[in-house]
């Protein structure tokens, strides 16, 4: 069913507002450059009307918190499908790039929207707080098509693509005015934490079956602190539903391995209780049982306030904990690491390749679990 969007004045005597136009889809890709969060605030443009080596010319080039690009296209002029199929087509070129050439296109294309800073580099340290490493770009990528309808056998296409993990979704933008006010209104065809999720899932054509061991990848110091997951039971993830949607895949009694990123995989539990936001995690301290957004944390005091309790009591932003028993845990510091092992962006993932097999073989030797 194609989607509709409609927006309503609050009044004594609600007012459907009217549709209009903008000038141009350009007007529509000037505001998606100047502010990102119309599509997704943890993407960074890196390149507008960038030519491939195909002769075509890709809207936006973006890239998200993971290294991973986002190819942006719009319908413009083109039939449904002819976007589709032309964004796809990007898609393939988008693949052979490493990170040479995308900081290249970069400098080609991508200092006209990020005026302040002269590389890559710098712009992601700005917008992401860190950087990246060579392996960590282009591991994956995912499409994007913008329009204002689509046909019922394109968003079929779409849609099927997506059923057999091929990351790719459509965002609709309609535009309302109410006098010479304007207003711009967003819906995703399929929730974009889903598209998130597949773009990230491991493609290395070396399948084995399910082991039935989960993967969670634990953000350190990205709103949340280890040792407090380690004192007091949980893992997390949140900013934003492409980051914590996954943990609704955990059940009571699932065993899970937990790795942070570029440190190294520190401890191995049992789901006690299935995912909550942070404000109905409670916990256990000197003064009884509290939320744990009121407990003593070694989160730092400005992160868990400009974090952890900003965002307490929004469904979309909020941390979100899965209660978990240890069954191992180490500091920081004695985190494993070692070549082969199993690595994966995605906050629970269950793997299905060599790697996993070998990186749950090799833990449980170490760790003495059987």
């Amino acid at each position: 069913m194609p989607v509709s969007q409609s927006i309503w004045k609050v009044d004594k005597t609600p007012t459907k507002l009217t549709t209009c136009s903008l000038k141009s889809e350009t007007e529509l890709e000037d505001m998606i450059c100047q502010d990102t969060s119309i599509l997704n605030e943890k993407w960074l443009p890196i390149g507008r009307q960038v030519a491939t080596a195909h002769g075509g010319i890709i809207d936006i080039l973006a890239i998200d918190e993971s290294g991973n690009l986002v190819i942006v296209e719009l319908k413009r002029n083109k039939t449904p499908r002819e976007v589709v199929t032309q964004a796809i087509d990007y898609a393939s070129w988008v693949k052979t790039l490493d990170s040479a050439k995308i900081a290249d296109l970069y400098k080609k294309y991508g200092k006209g929207i990020n005026k302040d800073y002269d590389s890559l580099d710098e712009a992601l340290k700005n917008k992401f707080g860190k950087s990246f490493g060579e392996d960590e770009i282009n591991n994956a990528h995912q499409i994007v098509v913008v329009a204002s309808e689509l046909d019922l056998s394109t968003e079929r296409i779409i849609k099927y693509l997506n059923d057999y993990e091929i990351p790719i979704n459509t965002v609709f933008f309609n535009v309302f005015h109410d006098g010479e006010a304007r207003y711009l209104s967003r819906a995703w065809l399929i929730d974009p934490a889903e598209t998130q999720e597949h773009a990230n899932l491991p493609k290395t054509g070396d399948t084995e079956p399910w082991n039935g061991e989960y993967y969670v990848s634990f953000g350190h110091d990205m709103g949340r602190h280890w040792e407090d997951a380690r004192k007091y039971g949980f893992i997390g993830a949140g900013g934003g539903r492409w980051y914590s949607k996954t943990l609704s895949q955990l059940s009571k009694g699932d065993r899970v391995w937990v790795n942070i990123p570029q440190t190294g995989y520190v401890g191995v539990g049992i789901v006690a209780e299935p995912a909550v936001m942070a404000e109905d995690f409670m916990v256990k301290t000197e003064k009884g049982e509290v939320p744990i957004t009121e407990a003593p944390l070694k989160l730092d005091e400005q992160t868990k306030k400009d974090y952890l309790i900003k965002y307490a009591e929004d469904e979309e932003k909020s941390e979100y904990l899965v209660r978990v028993d240890w069954l191992r845990n180490f500091p920081i510091k004695q985190a494993i690491s070692e070549l082969g092992f199993f690595g994966n962006q995605n906050s629970v993932c269950k793997p299905t390749s060599s790697k996993w097999l070998f990186t749950v073989d090799t833990l449980k030797k170490k760790w003495g679990i059987t």
